[in-house]
């Protein structure tokens, strides 16, 4: 069987980009530190524990799942072989 490439990557880009959405801005309103998610600002430009980084977290982590997605079904389909 082998994996649609778009839909994975898609679907892993929404997935990834709603999830640092959503746990910057569980964190910004806990007001609980987020020190360990503040070091994805040294792999996403611009990110913050903020309001204003959430968005840009959703940004880029709809980005990165977008390409680990697409590299892990291309990956995948080229190890897989099928049944003749």
């Amino acid at each position: 069987m082998k994996l649609n490439i778009k839909a994975l990557a898609l679907t892993c880009g929404i997935l990834w980009g709603l999830t640092v959405f959503l746990v910057t801005i569980w964190i910004t309103l806990t007001e609980s530190g987020g020190s360990t998610l503040g070091l994805l600002h040294k792999f996403y430009f611009g990110y913050s524990v903020s309001w204003g980084g959430a968005f840009i977290g959703l940004v880029w982590g709809f980005i990165d799942g977008l390409i680990c997605g697409s590299i892990f079904a291309w990956l995948y389909n080229k190890l897989v072989k099928e049944k003749q």
